[in-house]
């Protein structure tokens, strides 16, 4: 694939990333806009071995998110997101572990509007 191939393929994936996560709740589409950024903007120089794996990956995920995104799947699951296989860990460094972990605390963390709304007994 010869250099603009590639800069272009990159260009149209992120560009459809974002419009998916259109679809997302407000605190989704933030942290997922937010995480896709800072991934896109790592990846920058990556080798091509490299960016082969990174924009399957993403490619894989801008599919998923659209078939869940869908507004029949939306009335049937209500679900985003798949879960990891956990086999995938033991093939990630340590960095991306510290990151999924980051990650995964704040997805799972309650909102702000969540704390302040009182419980009703």
């Amino acid at each position: 694939m010869s250099s603009v191939e590639h800069v272009f393929r990159v260009r149209r994936l992120y560009k459809l990333i974002f419009r998916v996560h259109r679809a997302l709740p407000p605190e989704l589409r933030i942290m997922g806009d937010n995480y896709a950024r800072d991934e896109f903007k790592r990846h920058k120089k990556c080798n091509p071995e490299e960016a082969k794996i990174f924009l399957n990956e993403w490619t894989d995920y801008a599919i998923t998110l659209a078939k869940q995104m869908k507004p029949i799947q939306q009335a049937k699951k209500k679900k985003v997101g798949e879960y990891l296989d956990p086999k995938l860990l033991d093939h990630m460094t340590d960095e991306q572990l510290v990151q999924l972990y980051e990650l995964h605390k704040a997805a799972t963390e309650p909102s702000t509007d969540e704390q302040s709304i009182p419980d009703k007994k």
